[in-house]
Order: structure tokens, then sequence, then C-alpha cells
């Protein structure tokens, strides 16, 4: 029987929407670079002790720009809203490619639905110190997911502009306040301790850049968005160069901006102390009131601009696979209206909904248990999917004609290959650190185990499509391809089984 397809006016992404400043302030947005700055840093020093912190930031933007090299390279070539998903089928094969599409899957709707436990929290927690307003951390969710589930089916350039106003207003506070920072120097000197290159080498760097490369987990989304772009093959280049190199610089000045206004040797203690307050609490005696308080909202309009970026991330997600049929075809329709994947938006805000609700009727913390664990596990799944994807782009350009040369098709990826593999390793062996649980608690194997299972349901699922559906099978990969045609291309590509 042949399998129905929706029109092709549903089954195609709105094109030519978005310039590269809308890319870059979606992917950047993701990064949340103000709750990096102000709650990931000094996480960072308050968990690890390790202050060579801002060491950590830079040295993982190194190691993501030479991921970044071959991701790039390949998304000249490849233009679909898949990305990992589509990337992985084409360099690895059709079974580790939906393997990889249910990893994705689990891994960025962990990102944000746990966004929403912090961003509840802490919005909460404003309204409560600031207006005496006794709310609860789930109605606040539920606020911030009403005005997400709305944006979510709006148009695409709508989002961007909105993300544009918010991302530039915390890069703004956050350059504000490492200015103030490094101009009152603790004791009256500015110190580069926490910069020193030997900090590479010193003990406790391993889970210094666990807790960094967490802050990056966004950027990669650049290729999310690249069937939306004006044109992709410049614009995605350009947009993923700008995110990694833009958030790698902020985060490494921002946290040795904090180090300097502590002292080198406090930053830790004075993080284990203060927490996310400490960035606050540095310059409110040379800013007025006023000014921390709109610094707070921009911290949690920072986690909005976050939960919206990954909700587009996830229905695009589910979008390609649904226009693929791996996932029921419903999932490859779009709004007329808008163009916006309006099927994988309204699942994704349905599932964070249920999810909301059920933490809320079991009395769960929303910071420990929901933003703090589920986030953890979603940058732990973005990271085994940057793996892979680095040595996907080596099979992927071993199979086809091109003039990438070395650099770009093999010693790039393959240099990052190992650097996030080495990540990945420590990430598992660090990983009841950064849940905050005993070395012995189940939960330290439990979270990356279902990483396993999602993998092995997508290997399962695509043996069972080339056994029963062979036609869905060959179109694994394809993306818009497989609706409207092949995309022109100069090289001569052989797909892997």
């Amino acid at each position: 029987m042949p399998r129905s397809s929706p029109d092709i006016v549903s089954a195609v992404l709105a094109r030519g929407r978005l310039g590269i400043p809308s890319v870059v302030f979606f992917v950047i947005a993701a990064a949340a670079p103000l709750t990096v700055v102000a709650g990931g840093a000094t996480t960072g020093y308050a968990v690890t002790g390790v202050t060579g912190i801002p060491v950590a930031y830079l040295l993982v933007a190194a190691v993501l720009a030479l991921f970044a090299v071959g991701y790039v390279a390949m998304s000249r070539r490849i233009v679909n809203a898949g990305a990992f998903y589509t990337y992985i089928t084409r360099g690895l094969g059709r079974p580790a490619g939906v393997a990889a599409a249910m990893i994705a899957l689990l891994a960025y709707n962990a990102m944000q639905i746990g966004l929403y436990g912090g961003a509840g929290a802490v919005t909460a927690q404003f309204l409560n110190d600031r207006y005496g307003w006794q709310l609860t951390w789930w109605a606040c969710a539920l606020a911030v997911w009403a005005i997400v589930a709305v944006l979510g089916v709006a148009r695409i350039d709508l989002n961007g502009r909105v993300l544009a106003v918010v991302l530039v207003a915390e890069c703004a506070v956050a350059l504000t306040f490492d200015a103030i920072m490094v101009t009152h120097p603790a004791d009256g000197t500015v110190s580069f301790d926490t910069l020193a290159p030997t900090h590479v080498f010193a003990a406790g760097i391993g889970a210094a850049l666990v807790t960094a490369i967490t802050g990056f987990v966004g950027f990669e989304g650049t290729v999310v968005f690249s069937e939306e772009t004006k044109d992709p093959r410049r614009t995605i280049a350009r947009a993923t160069y700008i995110a990694v190199t833009v958030t790698g610089l902020l985060y490494g000045l921002s946290a040795w901006a904090m180090s300097v206004a502590t002292g080198p040797d406090r930053i830790v203690n004075a993080a284990r102390t203060d927490g996310t307050d400490l960035i606050f609490n540095l310059v409110s005696p040379y800013l007025a009131d006023s000014v921390i308080t709109i610094a707070r909202i921009l911290f949690i309009t920072s986690l909005f601009a976050a939960l919206l970026s990954f909700h587009h991330t996830v229905a695009r997600y589910l979008f390609a696979l649904g226009r693929e049929r791996v996932l029921p075809a419903v999932f490859g329709r779009t709004s007329r209206r808008t163009g916006a994947p309006k099927v994988g938006s309204l699942t994704q805000s349905a599932l964070a909904f249920a999810v909301l609700v059920g933490y809320a009727l079991a009395g769960a913390d929303p910071i420990v248990h929901l933003f703090f664990w589920i986030t953890v596990t979603g940058g732990l799944g973005v990271l085994i999917l940057m793996t892979i994807t680095s040595a996907a782009v080596i099979g992927f350009f071993s199979r086809i004609t091109h003039t990438e040369g070395l650099w770009r098709s093999l010693i790039a990826p393959g240099t990052a290959t190992v650097a996030l593999g080495g990540i990945l390793t420590v990430t598992l062996r660090e990983f009841a650190t950064l849940l905050g649980v005993a070395p012995d608690s189940p939960l330290r194997w439990a979270f990356p185990a279902a990483y396993a299972a999602a993998a092995l349901l997508g290997i399962a699922w695509a043996l069972l499509l080339r056994t029963t559906n062979p036609d869905v099978y060959a179109a694994v990969g394809l993306g818009a391809d497989s609706h409207t045609g092949p995309l022109r291309t100069p090289d001569t590509v052989r797909q892997p089984a």
C-alpha cells in the first residue's frame, strides 16, 4: 500500500525567514548566557572547588570550535532540520541515525522541561521577595509554559525578535557586571591567576570541564533552523562559529571577573556561601537597587529564552522524523499560516504540561529534582550526540567526492571525537557529583542508562522499518528531499545502509 504523505505546503518549514543574527539569537538564547554566568560559573566553583573555571570554559570553547569545523562542513551539503539525526544517518547509517533521533528527543525534552523547574522557582522567589506575592513554583512555571506554548506555533521570525531583545539585554547586563567587578578588584589588585594555563593540568580539571560544557548546550542547534534560513550553507556556518565564540568568551570573561572581585583564593568559598546570588552581591554596592532588580528580572527571562529556544528544537526534530515517517506522519505537518511545525510544537507543550503537573502533585523539589537533575541529564545526551556526530562527519566525507581537504573532513572532526569522548568519559565518571548524590546512588547510572535504552529502541525501530516498510527506511535522513526532490549538490554521495 503506498504511504500517505502530507501535501507539500504542510510538509515544508517556512523558508527564508531567518538570517545570521536570528539564528545566533536562537542558539545563544538556548545556552542562556546570564543563567550560565550567574548560576553555572558559580556552581562550577562551588561544586568542583577548582579555581580554573575560566580556563575550563575557554578550553571547552576550543574543543567545540573543533567540533564545529566538521559540523558546518556537513551543513553546507545537508540542509535538514533533523540536525544530529540526519548527520549521523548520513555518516554512520540509518540504524545509528534513528538511535540518535531517540537520544535527541530525550535529551532536548529533558533540557526544555527541566528548565521549567528553575524558571518557576526563581520567578516565584523573586515575586515573593520583591512584592510579597505568595505564589507556588508550579503556578509560575505554568504561566511561562503558556507563553512558550503560544509562541511555539507562531512565526519563527517573530520568535527571533523576542529572543533578540532578551539576549541583547542579557549580554549587556553580564558585560556591565564584568566591568564593575574588574574595576573593583579584591585588595585593589586585578589578578589573572584563574586564567593561568597551568589550570589545564590541575587536579579536578575534568570535573570543571564537565561543568563548563553544560553551559554551551544549545549552540549546536544552528542546523535545526537550516531549512528556515535565507542562505543555509552560509548562514549556518557563520552562526555556529559566532555562537561558540561569543559564549566561550563571555563565560570565560565573567568567571574570571568574579574571581577578580572576590580574590582568586576566596572565589570557591564565596560561591559556596552566596550561590547564584554571588554576582549580584558583588556588584550591588556600585549599582542602584533598580538596576539590580532589572538584572534579576533578566535572569528570569534568560531561562524563558532558553525554554523557548529548546521548545523550537524539539518541535523541529519531531517534524523531521514525522516528515520521513520514522514517527507518525502527522508530526510532519506545519501550520499553513505560520509555517511552524504545529503538531510537534503542541506535542512538546503537552508533554511539558504533564511533567509539570506530575512534579507538582508529587511535591518534588523544582530546583533539585527537575531543574538540576533533568537538565544535567539533558546535557549528557547532547554531549553523547556531539561525540557521535564528530565520528559521523568522518564517515560521511569518506563516502563522497569533496574538496574540503583533510582538516575539515578528517583531522578536526577526528580530534573533536577524541576530545569530546574524553569529556564524555569524565562526565560519566563524575555523574554522581554532578547530580549531587552519593557515589553508590542508583541514580548515577539510571539517568545515563535512559540514553542506552533510547538508542536500543531506535536501532530496533530502524531494523523493523527496514523489514516491514522499506520505502520509509530508504527515506530516512533525506529530509525535504524525500518530498520535494533532491537538493542540488556537486558531491557524489554513497548512502550507508
